[in-house]
């Protein structure tokens, strides 16, 4: 793998990934009516790109090149011998001339064929100006068509600014942007986490994308700042972007970009992809993902001094969207058994999938209010459960019904996670078994059918009830039970046998486990 520290070179829409000066094709010069140039030498330089035109006619120039240039002569100091034209050919290109311009007449009535044979050898393209055009005109010509790329390039960065703006405005703001920067760019655009996990992705998806992510890890974890990085490998540009994620400084996430090779990044997809990763260090930063804006922040003030729920609620809803109930959300992160990244990167993304700014994480898992409809139905997102989320939704409430709400997906969670399914959603429908019982009589019977586990001894009560409620929504099966607990099947017998002495149940009695299966609805820890 070709890695630099930085981001390779570019080039405008007239140039290539070897300068960043401005510059034209030289296709265009070629193409030019009034100029008629003709290519008479050299390899097909079409796409050769040309920052500059100078003329000489001394016997060497390259103490007076930069490189780049279209470099004109009438050949009144070129050698009159074969060697020293091919010496003055392999010097110039070493000197990084773009292209040789030699005007005929009136010194030479036609261009040399040592000259011809020599740019050739040297693979320098060699262009031929007919007597009628002053190497004036050509320098006029190379210049405006510079500057009208540069106009073209200003023209589509504003124009990609302003819809990465107006995407970064939207609810789904960091899925947008990339969305955006993926279209303006041709690129694979990826925003991973400190932990390398991929939280949103936009733009056709490379073969090896893991070079990307492990470029982009590296990068994250070296010392000093903000950084980025670029590489090439297996015919692909790839490029990253440490985002900071405060006033620290320190890297919080990383913008990623995975580019073909036969579409190198111009300079345009450089400036796209800066202002593209200020918008996403933004949309990350601590500020914008806990969403403290003063509604927010009003109602926080307000729900500390006293108001309640209902008072409050509609500060934090959307105006005129008609939401003036509420889902709640509990979630468990569950990617082999490791721990929550708490990083407002995941913060953000975890927002902008579940459709909210109300999100609480901490090392147990999440939680979160989103504003809905009365008859709302939870638009469960699939992506949660490709970051390793499992999922528990509540019945859309009113916000005096919140502390229901909360217990709903709380055992929405735990069914889906017994259950190893990706999210359950809580229904409520009034011919069920639950809606015949009371909430405060369904309490007190599973405080009452679960009392006698308070003297359970290690591993406690709590690890013997979701030992309980994995095996029952398994129907019974100890070795799924023991996988989706991680632990050995012998351990599982030993958990519930334990539980039935205590409980004083026949756990193969069909009748005992419904009554535990409700109980468990209703159990609160």
């Amino acid at each position: 793998m070709d890695e630099s520290a930085t981001a390779g070179p570019g080039s405008g829409p007239d140039g290539d990934a070897g300068t960043e000066q401005p510059s034209v094709r030289l296709g265009v010069l070629l193409a030019a009516p009034g100029l008629g140039l003709t290519q008479v030498a050299g390899p097909p330089a079409e796409d050769r790109p040309v920052g500059t035109v100078g003329t000489t006619e001394i016997e060497d120039p390259t103490p007076y090149l930069v490189g780049g240039e279209l470099l004109l002569t009438a050949g009144v100091r070129l050698p009159g011998d074969p060697d020293g034209i091919d010496t003055y050919v392999r010097r110039v290109v070493a000197a990084g001339v773009a292209a040789l311009g030699f005007g005929v007449a009136p010194v030479h009535p036609e261009v040399p064929p040592e000259l011809v044979r020599a740019c050739d050898r040297h693979g320098l393209p060699l262009l031929r100006l007919p007597p009628a055009t002053p190497f004036v005109a050509v320098g006029q010509a190379t210049y405006a068509a510079i500057a009208e790329a540069r106009n073209r390039e200003l023209r589509e960065v504003s124009r990609a600014q302003s819809a990465l703006a107006s995407a970064a405005a939207r609810p789904d703001a960091l899925r947008a942007v990339l969305g955006q920067l993926a279209a303006r760019t041709g690129a694979w655009s990826v925003l991973y986490d400190t932990q390398g996990t991929e939280l949103f992705a936009a733009g056709p998806r490379p073969a090896s994308p893991h070079l990307l992510r492990d470029l982009a890890l590296r990068t994250l974890r070296q010392d000093g700042g903000p950084r980025a990085a670029a590489a090439h490998d297996q015919g692909v540009h790839l490029t990253v972007h440490a985002l900071p994620a405060g006033a620290d400084r320190t890297a919080g996430a990383a913008l990623a970009l995975g580019q073909a090779a036969t579409t190198p990044p111009t300079a345009v997809h450089r400036q796209v992809t800066g202002t593209a990763a200020v918008l996403l260090a933004l949309l990350t930063s601590p500020r914008h993902a806990l969403s403290t804006d003063t509604h927010s922040v009003g109602a926080l003030v307000r729900l500390m001094l006293g108001a309640t729920p209902a008072e409050v609620a509609p500060a934090l809803t959307p105006a005129g969207a008609g939401h003036d109930h509420w889902t709640v959300v509990h979630g468990r992160h569950l990617p082999d058994g490791s721990s929550v990244d708490v990083a407002p990167a995941q913060l953000a993304a975890l927002s902008a999938l579940l459709g909210t700014p109300y999100v609480h994480m901490d090392s147990a898992g999440l939680k979160a209010l989103v504003p809905c409809a009365p008859d709302a139905r939870p638009n469960v997102p699939a992506q949660a459960a490709g970051l390793g989320w499992v999922l528990g939704y509540s019945a859309p409430v009113a916000a005096p019904d919140l502390p229901r709400a909360d217990a709903q997906a709380e055992r929405a969670l735990r069914r889906a996670v017994a259950a190893g399914t990706p999210a359950v959603v809580h229904t409520a429908d009034p011919l069920t078994l639950q809606a015949l019982v009371s909430p405060a009589e369904a309490h007190a019977l599973a405080r009452s059918r679960f009392a006698p586990l308070d003297r359970a001894g290690a591993p406690g009560a709590e690890v013997l009830l979701d030992t309980l409620r994995t095996w029952l929504a398994l129907h019974g099966s100890w070795d799924g039970t023991a996988a989706a607990l991680r632990v050995h099947r012998n351990t599982v017998r030993h958990r519930l046998a334990r539980l039935a002495d205590l409980l004083d149940v026949d756990l193969q009695d069909p009748g005992v486990r419904m009554e535990l299966w409700f109980a468990l609805q209703w159990h609160s820890p």
